[in-house]
């Protein structure tokens, strides 16, 4: 073969806002309390192999607001990348698409999240750095636990 047919590639092909809601099911109300609001944050990561060395990351945040039992607001974003990735021995393609992708694309959710908030007339929330390779081995850890929790249930 080609020393350029061996060649590692991976490039970022774009990055893209995928899904943004908002909702306020309790305005205008929320809006006259006093009282500070507790945040609640979620994170998920999703990899798809959408075409032969072409792969979409997505990073999915959901923040839930309540003041007392209401929900102030709940905003939902997806941002997404798609990624060339060719030639990357595959002990490493995992932790590139687990890891490294989302590095690249949660800063662009990050302030879409905080645009949005901002926007529907809330105090800003910024949403923290996140260790994408703490989340991953994180994700692994659990995946593992879940095997053994299976394998222990059908000896």
């Amino acid at each position: 073969m080609s020393e350029e047919a061996q060649q590692s590639v991976f490039q970022i092909q774009r990055v893209y806002l995928k899904d943004l809601s908002l909702e306020q099911p309790n305005s205008p109300a929320v809006f006259l309390e006093q009282e500070l609001p507790s945040v609640e944050v979620s994170v998920s990561v999703n990899n798809d192999n959408i075409a032969e060395g072409i792969y979409e990351t997505s990073v999915t945040v959901t923040v839930t607001s309540k003041i007392k039992d209401k929900v102030a607001f709940l905003v939902e974003g997806t941002q997404s990348g798609i990624f060339e990735v060719r030639n990357i021995p595959l002990e490493q393609l995992d932790p590139l698409l687990g890891i490294g992708c989302p590095t690249i694309v949660y800063p662009y959710l990050r302030a879409n999240i905080a645009d949005t908030i901002t926007r529907a007339g809330f105090a800003p929330i910024h949403l923290a750095e996140i260790n994408f390779e703490v989340y991953y081995q994180d994700r692994l850890r659990a995946i593992a636990e879940e095997q053994q929790k299976q394998q222990g249930a059908t000896h």
